[in-house]
């Protein structure tokens, strides 16, 4: 089986808002070992870094200025995944962004799906691992894969993780290029990125409601120190 572990970088979390994919980062696996073939590139965005991404990745637009952009990879991008099953940490958010890219190239180029199927690692690792954080850096820690060497979010760097975790959570072990026994492993969960859109009954909080969402929060930010994340976000 051929397989290739994947991983993006953005301009910002929604490509709904018009942000954009400015790194790829992806390892080919033969039967679960890496074959070396890897396919990397920075994109130009031709926009600005939101604050929290260039936070986490690092990456300026002064910096990909200069890098190409995401038409002049796009064809040797998908020759690269051709057939092959993706594993994605976190699936809909990267192909999404994948798919945004390349419905702006025109109909014709299609979706990622119609050159390849899509396994969700981070649905695994929710069903392995249920009411847990599951995030990348929470699974190295859980399964004994070193990132001490991540300081900062890289497509590549975080896709060479990615697939010691695949491997860890389909085998029990976390070394790259080895095969183990299947107890405790995780089962395949591969996604259906078709999402159909269901009238559902829209329930309203009253003011009781809403007064013990406050309180609740309140007690949550006492624990964490006296601030919370959501405190610091603008609604939109």
């Amino acid at each position: 089986m051929r397989q290739i572990v994947l991983d993006t970088e953005t301009t910002g979390l929604s490509w709904e808002k018009g942000n954009r994919v400015v790194e790829i980062g992806c390892l080919e696996m033969l039967e679960r070992r890496p074959t070396g073939r890897h396919f990397h590139y920075y994109l130009n965005p031709d926009r600005d870094m939101e604050p929290g991404a260039e936070e986490v990745t690092g990456l300026t637009r002064e910096f990909l200025s200069d890098k190409p952009r995401f038409p002049e990879i796009a064809r040797e991008f998908l020759e690269f995944i051709e057939g092959s099953e993706l594993v994605i940490h976190n699936a809909v958010f990267d192909v999404g962004f994948l798919d945004y890219e390349l419905s702006l190239l025109g109909p014709q180029w299609g979706r990622v799906t119609d050159r390849a199927m899509v396994l969700d690692s981070l649905a695994m690792a929710r069903e392995r691992f249920p009411g847990q954080r599951n995030s990348l850096d929470a699974l190295c820690r859980r399964l004994g894969v070193d990132n001490a060497h991540r300081k900062l979010h890289g497509a590549l760097l975080d896709a060479e993780l990615l697939a010691e975790v695949y491997l860890a959570l389909t085998s029990g072990q976390s070394e790259l290029g080895f095969d183990a026994g299947a107890d405790e492993a995780a089962s395949p969960v591969f996604i259906d990125l078709e999402v159909p859109q269901v009238a559902g009954k829209v329930l309203r909080a009253d003011t009781t409601d809403i007064g013990r969402h406050q309180e609740r929060l309140a007690s949550i930010a006492r624990k964490a120190g006296g601030e919370a994340l959501w405190s610091t976000l603008q609604p939109d």
